[in-house]
């Protein structure tokens, strides 16, 4: 593979997963560690990335002023916003992840809502805390750099307290045999509470991270109540997940 041709796979994958780490890039392009090093260096002078000690950020997410850069895919993540908002009914207690979309999700929620929302996610507390209606409650401990959400123990501990109506989800990749995985074994453990925390999962997603893998898995589908993605629920792509019992949105 070329030089231009490995940097453009970095960045898709930086972009599609907001964080990558430099083994796994190692191993799914065949390359040296030297290589991806001066390839993540090179990304990161250009200013396409952040490099972090191994691996990199993505720009659209991880930034000192929390205002963004183009998100990646952002019309799709509008889209599956709308649709989760669908879900929410006044008077729930909602525990939300952290990620991009569950943001834009943030922003959907319509003005008379009255509901509590419980998160670790910095980007996602700002913006729950704009809405007139919504009481907010953060989940403190140590803050993940990478993801921008709680993580630790106390932070678990603190979700197991609550028993949330409906618990969303920005997932890295799910797969029909492997279930919903991530790449930061932190992120996971908060994660994996969460979901064990709540009456139903709901599991947000663009397309492009269906049918794949990251090294941390979090939990099988048979713990994954609710899939939206910005397809429609009939959509070929997701017959497999609608075959393991889960509702499709």
């Amino acid at each position: 593979m070329l030089k231009q041709e490995r940097q453009a796979y970095i960045l898709h994958q930086v972009n599609l997963h907001n964080k990558v780490l430099a083994v796994d890039l190692c191993q799914h392009i065949n390359v040296s560690n030297d290589t991806i090093r001066r390839d993540l260096q090179e990304l990161a002078e250009k200013g396409s990335i952040i490099k972090v000690h191994g691996g990199a950020l993505s720009n659209s997410f991880h930034n000192g002023n929390f205002q963004p850069e183009p998100i990646y895919s952002h019309a799709k993540k509008q889209v599956i916003a709308r649709k989760a908002v669908s879900l929410i009914k006044d008077g729930m207690f909602v525990l939300t992840g952290g990620g991009t979309t569950i943001s834009e999700m943030a922003r959907a929620l319509p003005l008379d809502l009255t509901a509590t929302f419980i998160s670790g996610s910095l980007t996602a507390l700002l913006e729950y805390a704009k809405h007139p209606n919504i009481d907010v409650i953060a989940i403190g401990d140590k803050v993940s750099k990478g993801s921008k959400m709680s993580i630790g123990p106390d932070g678990v501990m603190k979700v197991r307290q609550f028993k949330s109506d409906l618990c969303f989800l920005g997932i890295n990749a799910i797969d029909a045999t492997d279930g919903i995985s991530d790449n930061d074994l932190d992120v996971v453990q908060m994660k994996r509470a969460m979901i064990e925390s709540s009456k139903q999962t709901v599991c947000l997603t663009i397309s492009e991270k269906i049918n794949s893998r990251q090294p941390i898995k979090v939990c099988d589908l048979k713990d994954v109540d609710i899939l939206i993605t910005e397809l429609p629920a009939d959509h070929p792509l997701l017959k497999p997940y609608a075959d393991a019992g889960i509702i499709l949105i």
